[in-house]
């Protein structure tokens, strides 16, 4: 039983039979005020941390699932099989891949969804966004910066980037590449700003993962972050923009000739995600 103390509280109630928890009866009679000792916690309660809910983690794991590249294009995606592969019901499926649509990461196709093809036009007001929003984030970086312990993980990425392109790995590439983003994302201040990065970057993830199976493209890649960290390190902010915006005006210009390579092969007028 749990520890308590005792405080001096007035009921009305009519005809209950209230009993503490030491088993000890109290009677509040009809129409009459009684003082009762109501027992009160020695010790305060921490609020219970509430799981995420089965919708939540649906929406999680088909939203990796669908920026790992493993889905393809303009294909429909089937409720059924999704939710017997994950275990669950076709409702938090529905639910999660609605979700995902109202962020333009799926299109709605009559009552299916599928992965939309990106125009030059998508492209450019994507990176559009994304200039406005990450030059200034990795600004905040920069200008907060703690030292070695928070370059540590950028440079062990940045390792494990320049050993994957030695190597011809394109999937550890893009694996440690990921991992170097989500560390400075680590470091961004503005929760905010960093919901909106996260948003419209992954509107391309799908299709960085396709280029960077280029060595010329994976070149370029560390080029721009080595430059990145290389700023970081020195805590010069305005060059920290500036390799920011560089390296994703070089990252559209690459995305742009992939869609004009489809275009022109005939397959169609854009790329899926």
């Amino acid at each position: 039983m749990l520890q308590t103390d005792w405080l001096i509280a007035a009921i009305e109630v009519n005809g209950i039979r209230w009993t503490t928890p030491d088993s000890r009866l109290y009677t509040v009679y009809k129409r009459r005020n009684r003082v009762l000792r109501e027992p009160v916690m020695a010790a305060s309660l921490k609020a219970l941390d509430r799981p995420r809910s089965l919708g939540d983690r649906t929406y999680a794991a088909l939203r990796t699932h669908l920026l790992s590249g493993r889905f393809s294009g303009g294909e429909p995606l089937p409720e059924a099989t999704l939710a017997a592969q994950l275990g669950v019901s076709r409702t938090p499926v529905r639910e999660a891949l609605a979700r995902l649509a109202s962020e333009g990461l799926l299109a709605s196709v009559g009552r299916s969804f599928v992965l939309p093809a990106l125009s030059r036009d998508d492209i450019d007001d994507i990176y559009e966004l994304r200039l406005m929003l990450e030059p200034a984030a990795v600004r905040r970086v920069a200008e907060r910066i703690a030292g070695r312990k928070d370059l540590q993980p950028l440079r062990e990425q940045l390792a494990a980037m320049v050993a994957a392109h030695s190597a011809e790995n394109t999937e550890a590439f893009i694996e440690a590449n990921y991992r170097y983003r989500a560390a400075w994302l680590q470091l961004v201040p503005n929760r905010r700003l960093l919901r909106a990065i996260e948003l419209y970057a992954d509107h391309v993830r799908y299709l960085r993962a396709l280029t960077l199976g280029d060595p010329t493209t994976r070149s370029v890649v560390l080029k721009g972050l080595k430059r990145l960290t290389a700023a970081f390190a020195a805590g010069k902010a305005d060059e920290a923009a500036d390799a920011m915006g560089d390296h994703l005006r070089e990252a559209r210009r690459i995305l742009q000739e992939a869609i004009d390579h489809r275009i022109e092969s005939g397959n169609g007028h854009g790329v899926h995600m």
